[in-house]
């Protein structure tokens, strides 16, 4: 059983946005989440800005699903450590930080509404509405264990439906701002389009990963050169959470990483922002349902996002 220990987050080295995990609930949520749990949850979060309500439900569903666990501690009593309620808080802790939730008059750790309040208020004097390496202190520090952070960060993601970071969209917007340049091998870097090599050196543009590289260097991430080295700049994305500004990769062999040879920018609504090859330019292209492209799709890459 996860426990709650009143200790301070560990110092963060990043202030990047957080889990693009902030969203509508999606219909696995709303399957797997009672319906006044996740009211408490989007309620609760809005207490703390920056802290997603897919979080507080990522750790309710750890701790005790959601409130219908039937271990020790969940309803009654403590577990061996002394947790107790469904947010399994130390009595110590809760009484630090309590809530009430409900406005019953009363804070009571056994009470979900006031439990999940209180999980908010913890989370956010430990600085999760920070987001990004903050967010994870914070996780970390409500459960010292690095498998507890990663679990309740892939719980978050299935819970909520993705909407665009802010540097996701700085990223989309400054490739956007190029559309028409030309191909060219070799060309690009953080600064904008550049003179290429090989058979682009008498072009000024972008390549595949020129352009990736300079729109995610506009939303203050740094990006390896070459497109198989930024399948690595991330954590990956299942297909069904992309969001725009996530890189799309494609591969030779899809089942090999080591084949890849371009990337895109994921813009929504199945399309991608791209510089395709040697005499095109710049464009939109659709990506859902193209043949060659779903062909060779090999996975996608959030860069700026804490890996879980």
């Amino acid at each position: 059983m996860a426990l709650l220990l009143v200790l301070l987050a560990p110092n963060a080295s990043s202030s990047s946005p957080s889990p693009d995990v902030a969203g509508a609930p999606t219909a696995f949520a709303r399957r797997d989440i009672p319906p006044d749990y996740l009211r408490w949850y989007l309620d609760a979060a809005q207490t703390c800005p920056g802290l997603s309500w897919a979080v507080l439900a990522g750790i309710g569903k750890t701790e005790s699903d959601h409130g219908r666990s039937t271990q020790p501690g969940v309803h009654s009593g403590q577990n061996y450590a002394g947790a107790g309620g469904p947010m399994q808080f130390l009595a110590a802790t809760f009484a630090a930080y309590a809530v009430d939730g409900d406005n019953d008059g009363r804070a009571d750790r056994y009470d979900p509404a006031d439990a999940i309040y209180t999980a908010a208020r913890y989370l956010c004097a430990n600085g999760a509405g920070q987001g990004g390496d903050h967010l994870r202190a914070a996780i970390y520090a409500y459960n010292h264990s690095d498998t507890y952070v990663a679990g309740v960060l892939a719980l978050a993601a299935k819970y909520a439906a993705p909407t665009a970071s802010t540097r996701g969209q700085t990223a989309v917007r400054a490739a956007l701002r190029w559309l028409g340049t030309p191909y060219a091998w070799g060309g690009g870097n953080a600064s904008g389009p550049t003179r290429g090599s090989a058979q682009g050196a008498d072009t000024i543009g972008f390549d595949c990963s020129g352009l990736t590289l300079y729109a995610w260097a506009q939303a203050g991430i740094h990006l390896d050169r070459i497109a198989a080295d930024q399948y690595h700049d991330g954590p990956h994305v299942p297909r069904d959470q992309l969001a725009p500004g996530d890189l799309l990769f494609f591969a030779h062999d899809p089942n090999n990483p080591a084949s890849i040879h371009h990337v895109a920018l994921y813009l929504g609504n199945g399309r991608m922002i791209h510089a395709p090859q040697t005499g095109d330019v710049v464009r939109i292209s659709t990506f859902t349902g193209d043949p060659y492209r779903e062909r060779e799709y090999t996975g996608a890459v959030r860069p700026g996002a804490p890996t879980p």
